[in-house]
């Protein structure tokens, strides 16, 4: 008999994972050897088992998306990763291809999609949803944001002026202003209230604050 591909399933809501569990029991090949409702879990079970396949929610509590693909690529090299997320982010999505994941999907996917990507990966191949391809392809190019202007779009989203950011980055209100005004510009708004709504809405803050 042919062994069966081992997998494990990392997302926070349960009704995601049983969803997830019954695409993999279609294909018949896949045994379901632990699920993980929190990052840090995840990368536990991924050491424990170093499963053939991860399916892996974008954002968890206790370790972030990219904390646990970077964790688990380290301790299973060979463990093929799917994301299977809520984010629509453009950028957010670039990045995890940029990453090198094995497969991508939206939670949005058609089981029937979800199904033929991952008999996909599991074979050896790559995957991307037509939904993500989509997305990706219609979105014109944003410019990147330094990680200095991140740091300051956060502490903005914390509510703080721009002295107090000054001095928690140790540099000048002057140029917490220029960052702000660069900010501004890059996103396409005219307002911190725009620029919140906008950067939460793109994944840029707290990642764990979306679906």
């Amino acid at each position: 008999m042919t062994a069966k591909n081992r997998a494990i399933i990392a997302d926070d809501h349960a009704i995601v994972r049983t969803s997830l569990a019954s695409i993999l029991a279609d294909l018949g090949n896949v045994e379901i050897v632990a699920e993980a409702e929190n990052g840090l879990e995840t990368i536990a079970l991924v050491k424990q088992h170093a499963p053939d396949l991860l399916l892996l929610d974008a954002a968890m509590p206790l370790a972030r998306g990219v904390q646990v693909y970077g964790e688990a690529r380290r301790w299973s090299p060979d463990t093929r990763i799917v994301v299977v997320t809520g984010f629509t982010s453009t950028a957010m999505l670039a990045d995890w291809l940029a990453a090198g994941v094995d497969g991508l999907f939206l939670k949005s996917a058609l089981p029937t999609e979800m199904k033929e990507g991952f008999a996909q990966v599991l074979a050896g191949g790559k995957f991307v949803s037509e939904e993500v391809a989509g997305k990706l392809a219609a979105e014109p190019q944003r410019e990147e944001l330094t990680d200095r202007e991140r740091e300051v779009l956060a502490l903005i989203a914390a509510g703080h002026q721009n002295v107090a950011i000054g001095e928690e980055l140790f540099i000048s209100p002057k140029t917490v202003e220029k960052h702000r005004a660069s900010l501004m510009a890059k996103l396409g708004v005219n307002s911190v209230s725009a620029l919140l709504t906008y950067a939460l809405r793109e994944g840029l803050l707290d990642e764990h604050r979306q679906l």
